[in-house]
């Protein structure tokens, strides 16, 4: 991002930029930010693609078109697919010959980088990898935006922020204009503002489900899936969610086991620490061949939806209902 950031500052431009990454806000902040930066409301040198199956001769075309009363001419391709399998070649020849005035960039889902096309961008230009962010960035930037706003917020309560919103950039922002809205008139952010106001996601959800489904609970857990149900949640979705649940307590467990603390457990899992935090309870709570029977069952729930033995909210439905042993 840094080199993004100084391109975008000091307005010296390369001809081919990369955005990939699961972090959907920043790409869609950086892609705002050059477009702003390269060509600003000009809609006479700005052309943008989507999708798969683009006409690459129409987009070498327009390349090697002079900008019109400009100094760039800004291409901008989204999902495309051109990094996935073959179909590129032309623009992977066309690129180092492209003129100075023209700018093409890529905003992409999945990427292989083993490939040509990515390795002729990375060659000519820059790809910038824009993956989920840490509980420390996180925390720096939200902690940013409220102090813009004029509030105050600690250490705790933000951790607090975190762990309800996770760890979508797109989902906190909302969360945080909420935040500053419902605190009108006071500076300081408390739990309770925190508590009062922002929303639960889904994988909290899915977190207090396993909870209850581990602890016995199984009306409580009944209760949270039609939650889910109600929200429009699919049945495999809410399954999957919860086999990953297990399997991140699973890995717990084992670096627990290892003398690992939180801090090293998330680095080494790429998790959020206070995500960690929470999970550490019930990994201390059960022994690692209960848990692994509960990954096993997953599986199992999920092969039985797949070839037809049962419909996927009765197999989430007894997957809940399933007692430790």
């Amino acid at each position: 991002m840094k080199v993004l950031n100084q391109d975008i500052k000091e307005k010296q431009f390369k001809p081919v930029y990369l955005l990939c990454g699961e972090e959907a806000f920043l790409k869609k902040s950086y892609k705002n930010r050059l477009r702003e930066a390269m060509v600003g409301e000009d809609t006479m040198n700005f052309h943008q693609f989507e999708g798969k199956g683009i006409d690459l001769k129409e987009i070498i075309s327009l390349a090697d078109t002079m900008p019109f009363f400009g100094e760039r001419r800004l291409i901008l391709i989204e999902d495309s697919g051109l990094f996935k399998g073959s179909g590129a070649e032309p623009l992977v020849e066309y690129l180092p010959a492209m003129p100075a005035t023209t700018c093409v960039l890529f905003v992409e889902s999945e990427v292989d980088k083993r490939g040509r096309l990515y390795k002729k961008v990375k060659e000519l230009g820059y790809g910038a990898e824009l993956a989920r962010q840490d509980a420390r960035q996180l925390s720096s930037w939200a902690g940013g935006i409220l102090a813009r706003e004029g509030k105050k917020i600690t250490g705790k309560t933000m951790e607090l922020f975190l762990a309800r919103t996770g760890d979508d950039m797109e989902n906190i922002r909302t969360e945080l204009e909420k935040l500053v809205s419902y605190t009108w008139g006071r500076d300081v952010i408390t739990d309770q503002d925190v508590e009062a106001i922002c929303t639960n996601q889904v994988t909290n959800k899915i977190f207090d489900m396993v909870a209850a489904i581990v602890g016995g609970r199984t009306r409580q857990a009944m209760d949270l899936y039609q939650d889910l149900l109600t929200l429009k949640e699919p049945p495999m979705r809410i399954m999957f969610l919860i086999a990953r649940q297990f399997n991140q307590i699973l890995q717990v467990k084992e670096l627990m086991n290892q003398g690992m603390d939180r801090g090293r457990i998330a680095s080494g899992l790429k998790m959020q620490p206070f995500v960690v935090g929470k999970i550490m309870p019930q990994a201390r709570s059960f022994t690692r061949e209960q848990i692994l029977s509960y990954v096993n069952l997953c599986v199992d729930s999920e092969e039985a939806v797949k070839t037809g033995r049962l419909g996927d909210r009765l197999a989430v439905e007894l997957l809940i209902a399933r007692q430790y042993r």
